[in-house]
């Protein structure tokens, strides 16, 4: 079974995140599979507009890490190498996941995201490459590895958002839900749950309407204002900071914890701030 599927409805090209055992986490296939289903679509003179969403209860949850965070040495999943560490190895890995992620910005067609559960950690990466986003209500977005062991890749926080609440987003790795996404400017529109598909649908429809050509050139426009101010040059920076924050004294910390606890007791001590990752400890609220 596909990990990503496509299929052509009409003027929209509907691609869906498939893992919704894991809430569609993303393995070494997902990447690959989005940006082909990406090049479908844009192949398709018929289809005048993508519509991204996740199979299940979610978007997507970020990278599978029982898949990689969990993963022992010498099976080629292990994200943390051993040191000495190569950062070129780390980087070619991480920048190939990058570069496919953002087949949805290079797009011919405009990609309309359909946000409902989480887009957080690594699904926040990707939906940040979609043009668009409607979210749900109550759904989540986030980026909780900003605390220790990770740095988004595409960089997308403060070319939507500003200076000021992407800071405030990746120095605190919050989680916040569609209403306050909206508020900000992270995404276009939040509706309640039950009205999310019936939005996007709206969405998508109208945007089918508007020529092909006409799509594509408003698109280019848009986005080349934002390349010009540097957005390849804050993602390879951003991509090279990622491997750095796994293999950081504080991320090396982070993955132990995580080996002896369990990945999810090691994942709420982070979210919750209740784990000081420099001196490897629990934080004593009365010293801290």
């Amino acid at each position: 079974m596909a990990k990503v599927e496509y299929e052509k409805d009409g003027r929209i090209g509907r691609i869906t995140l498939n893992r919704p055992e894991v809430l569609n986490a993303i393995d070494d296939d997902v990447p690959a599979e989005l940006a082909q289903a990406v090049d479908r679509a844009n192949g398709d003179d018929g289809v005048h507009v993508i519509v991204l969403s996740g199979a299940g209860r979610a978007f997507c949850a970020g990278y599978d890490l029982t898949y990689y965070a969990e993963a022992s040495g010498g099976d080629g999943n292990n994200v943390t190498q051993e040191m000495p560490w190569d950062p070129m190895k780390d980087y070619a890995f991480m920048s190939r996941n990058t570069d496919l992620f953002m087949s949805l910005w290079h797009s011919h067609r405009p990609v309309l995201a359909k946000v409902h559960g989480f887009a957080v950690a690594g699904g926040s990466d990707i939906a940040l490459c979609a043009d668009m986003i409607v979210m749900a209500d109550d759904a989540q977005i986030g980026y909780m590895p900003s605390r220790v062991w990770g740095c988004p890749t595409t960089a997308m926080w403060v070319y939507r958002v500003g200076p000021e609440q992407a800071k405030r987003m990746l120095f605190t790795g919050d989680r916040i839900d569609g209403k306050e996404a909206e508020r900000i400017g992270l995404v276009s529109k939040s509706v309640p749950a039950e009205e999310l598909d019936a939005e996007v649908e709206r969405l998508a429809e109208r945007m089918s309407t508007v020529p092909v050509n006409q799509l594509m050139m408003q698109k280019m426009v848009i986005n080349q204002a934002i390349e010009a101010m540097g957005l390849k040059n804050t993602q390879r920076l951003a991509t090279v900071f990622d491997g750095i924050t796994r293999h950081s004294p504080e991320g090396l910390n982070f993955k132990h914890r995580a080996e002896e606890t369990g990945w999810k007791s090691a994942v709420r001590e982070r979210d919750l701030g209740t784990y000081d990752w420099t001196e490897n400890r629990p934080i004593n609220p009365r010293r801290s």
